[in-house]
């Protein structure tokens, strides 16, 4: 299934390096779509990868359950960090899941025709990162099971959600966000449905993916809706990106907390957010790739311009960290400049630093071309993104908290083993599906990759 005619990002003279220039067309399906219908050489790895993700859910659902049962105090907030490691973590994962859209959306707006390798699993990316996130404020409710309260549904007693409270707008930022992260995955992945099915020689695969190909044949007719409705769904997630960081964004800037009413807050969320998802999106590209020995299909080009898009949203990241430092001395408030010394030198200045490290200063490696096209290299540095994003959530969310305009109150914070075990829990809930979706899902859009071989061997041939 070749695609023709559907307009995927073929953009000339750039293309061949992003394209198995070698691989007939009818290969890539075949090293693709085998692997949901004939998964028996990879099968011991991934059971390995789906125990171990289980393991972690299986703390995850431990950790749920006794905060259910004994209620949020078995967390480590206190007065005055009301917003602990629950919000510090929702803001992490949410942050994390921005790039996925940002890449398939935008780059499909653009054409750019790198994105063909990446967008499936980006995709995936985004929707297993929000369910991450909006888990954390519901348990953090104190009472879960009434979570729905937040929305505003019709009720005999006229009771409605308060707008103004932070809990609405995780409630509609999370929920719209993956109502339309999960339409956009599903579109695009229609004509891969078909092809899977095309391919399965199994009934109960053919019944599966039938199913989820809605009665796709490829027709011209076909091609021309399925393109309006997938540039209709990106222009819609492409706003949702930048109104989602900004609105939790906002969760800060409208507090009276001494570093957090900043109104550098909202482009600085949305580019450490992106910054965050690229990280996250170069280290499933590397294993992916590795995996399934996908070097033909996630080519050293990929690597390399994912590792200048990190290196670029790193350094708007960095200007926000710059940026916030240097408004709070130049203001001339006494209580600011107090705050920002305590994230500078107090006792969790480590985070602060910590961020700088790995969210700086080693992403100054990605300058050279041989670093962003080394495998080893880029996984180390995005490893370290992500562990310095979530050092900044910590100096963002936590230091300020810890020192309110009472000095009396203040006091430090030390996160639960509860909070640490739910935590690393939520590594489950995102592993377990994403390993599910490995398994019965293209991971790689091979209509897209056809495409644009197709186009560019048609015009090297003339």
């Amino acid at each position: 299934m070749s695609g023709a005619g559907v307009g995927s990002g073929y953009t000339g003279a750039d293309t061949p390096h992003f394209l198995p220039g070698q691989m007939p067309l009818g290969e890539v399906s075949d090293r693709v779509l085998t692997v949901p219908v004939d998964f028996a050489r990879y099968r011991r790895a991934w059971w390995a990868l789906f125990i171990f993700s289980c393991l972690l859910l299986g703390l995850f659902i431990a950790s749920a359950v006794v905060v259910v049962w004994k209620g949020v105090g078995v967390f480590g907030n206190n007065d005055p960090v009301f917003w602990g490691f629950p919000i510090l973590n929702y803001m992490w994962w949410l942050g994390i899941g921005h790039a996925g859209t940002f890449i398939s959306a935008m780059l499909l707006l653009l054409n750019r025709p790198w994105r063909n390798s990446l967008n499936r699993m980006a995709e995936l990316m985004t929707l297993m990162a929000v369910v991450c996130a909006g888990i954390y404020p519901i348990l953090h409710l104190g009472r879960p099971w009434l979570f729905y309260w937040s929305a505003p549904y019709p009720n005999t007693m006229e009771l409605w959600p308060q707008f103004k409270s932070p809990t609405s707008w995780d409630f509609f930022a999370v929920l719209g966000y993956l109502f339309v992260s999960l339409i956009f995955i599903y579109i695009g992945a229609i004509p891969d449905f078909a092809s899977a099915r095309d391919h399965a020689r199994k009934r109960r695969y053919k019944i599966f993916y039938g199913l989820l190909a809605l009665g796709w044949r490829g027709a011209s007719s076909h091609w021309a809706h399925w393109r309006r409705a997938y540039r209709f769904i990106a222009l819609l997630a492409i706003p949702l990106v930048f109104a989602v960081s900004s609105g939790y964004s906002f969760l800060l800037d409208l507090s009276p907390e001494t570093g957090w009413h900043s109104t550098v807050f909202p482009p600085y969320f949305v580019a450490g957010a992106i910054f965050s998802g690229f990280a996250l999106v170069i280290i499933i590209a590397l294993g992916l790739r590795r995996f399934f020995g996908w070097q033909l299909l996630i080519t050293v080009k990929h690597l390399d311009v994912l590792g200048v898009l990190l290196l670029a949203s790193g350094w708007m990241t960095a200007y926000g960290y710059f940026a916030d430092t240097f408004i709070a001395f130049y203001s001339g408030k006494e209580h600011e400049i107090t705050m920002t010394m305590a994230r500078l030198t107090g006792p969790m200045a480590w985070s602060w630093w910590t961020a700088i490290f790995f969210n700086l200063v080693c992403l100054q490696a990605l300058w050279w071309p041989q670093v962003r096209r080394n495998g080893k290299a880029l996984l180390a540095i995005a490893v370290g993104v992500l562990i310095g994003m979530w050092c900044e959530r910590w100096m963002l969310i936590i230091v300020p908290a810890t020192h309110d305009y009472l000095t009396a109150t203040w006091q430090g914070y030390s996160p639960t083993f509860w909070d640490w075990s739910l935590f690393i829990g939520t590594f489950g809930l995102f592993l377990v599906p994403f390993s599910l979706f490995m398994r019965l899902l293209p991971m790689v859009s091979t209509f897209e990759v056809k495409e644009a071989l197709h186009r560019y061997r048609g015009e090297a041939d003339d």
